[in-house]
């Protein structure tokens, strides 16, 4: 079992100490140097554990040993559960079991969702396309368990200004977006299946995107921002029969098209008119630009982001994006995609948490005339 070592490596290495293989490769990679930190909580997380299993009963000093010592029979805590080796950042973190480690992890999920159906959402794959705006909505869906394996598409590196709306460092510059995406949720969740896209999609991988029938999408998370792929997407989306969600960092849209129901719906709810995708990767700039704002709905955009788009390429480099907006939509789309993956009925449309409505504009003025003083 070969150590994966450079910069681009996304998957950490399970090892388990109880296979004389495993346990060999353990005592290499300690010999090594290669390892920064040693990270052993095991007794805390089965004290978390043998706790969530048993509630009503306030567990503490000599029974919380005696409750642990039944659940493990006896065995050594060195030798239980998994070591995870994150080659990229030279940590050796020792964890629980899967099924072990997911019923902790999830356990404040309780309540909100229930064991059952955290099972069943650990058991679907979702796609993400696009990882500036996906890598929050991938990001919080790993957090809350909603699914236990992902699609990850994207072609760009991470650039200094992707710092303002994505959760990085500036040690994690030059990383394609896929990479740093799958670090993040692997050391969330090192049980976790994720594949990697480091071409975006393209004509000729976009159907593979979908998956085999052994290994479907369930439902894909749409945040790129060329016109081509949006289009190929939903088209590929609607013949498989998968649900698409997207966020559009603005007025908190969260757009939903439910093509698993509805297997004639138009894309972009008629918004783009008859177009396919083909027809959109001829369009000349100027007429991809309307057709993006077609089917974003232009009239529905908020006042900055009107006043921004006349801006671009004269006094602003690209579309404005914030973190706030960015963070908001991936708790919307991770909320709609537990809905959809539950069977909950959350239909085809657009819907907003615009917090200009809900709370009050600012008033750029009275800002300034503060500021001022």
């Amino acid at each position: 079992m070969p150590m994966p070592r450079g910069q681009e490596v996304a998957r950490p290495t399970l090892l388990r100490a109880t296979e004389e293989e495993d346990r060999a490769l353990l005592d290499t990679l300690l010999a090594s140097g290669s390892v920064r930190e040693r990270h052993d909580r095991i007794d805390e997380q089965l004290a978390e554990l043998v706790r969530c299993l048993c509630p009503h009963d306030a567990l503490a000093g000599r029974r919380l040993e005696r409750a642990v010592a039944e659940f493990t029979d006896g065995a050594e805590l060195s030798h239980y559960g998994i070591w995870a080796w994150y080659p990229w950042s030279g940590r050796l973190v020792h964890v629980l079991p899967r099924e072990e480690f997911r019923r902790v992890r999830t356990d404040r999920n309780r309540g909100k969702i229930a064991v059952a159906e955290q099972q069943r959402l650990l058991a679907r794959r979702i796609g993400v396309v696009g990882l500036s705006v996906g890598n929050s909505a991938a990001l919080t869906c790993a957090m809350e368990g909603v699914a236990g394996s992902f699609r990850l598409a994207d072609f760009d590196t991470l650039g200094l200004s992707n710092l303002n709306r994505l959760r990085a460092g500036v040690h994690d510059l030059g990383l394609p977006k896929t990479v740093l995406c799958a670090r993040q949720m692997y050391e969330i969740d090192p049980y976790l299946d994720i594949e990697l896209w480091d071409d975006g999609l393209t004509e000729d991988t976009v159907d593979a995107f979908f998956g085999a029938a052994d290994r479907p999408l369930d439902l894909v998370i749409e945040e790129c921002d060329t016109p081509w792929v949006k289009t190929a997407t939903r088209e590929h989306a609607r013949r498989h029969g998968v649900p698409v969600l997207m966020d559009t960092n603005d007025r908190g849209l969260l757009d939903v098209e439910r093509f698993d129901l509805e297997p004639d719906r138009p894309l972009f709810h008629g918004r783009g008119g008859d177009l396919t995708a083909e027809e959109v990767r001829r369009l000349a700039p100027a007429d991809a630009l309307a057709y993006l704002l077609r089917i974003c709905d232009e009239s529905r955009l908020s006042p900055a982001m009107k006043d921004a788009l006349g801006l671009i390429g004269h006094t602003l480099s690209s579309w404005p994006q914030l973190a706030s907006g960015v963070m908001l939509g991936g708790a919307l789309v991770t909320d709609a995609a537990r809905r959809i993956l539950l069977g909950a009925p959350v239909p085809s449309g657009r819907y907003y948490a615009d917090l200009e409505e809900l709370v009050g504009p600012i008033d750029a003025e009275r800002v300034l005339s503060g500021a001022a003083r």
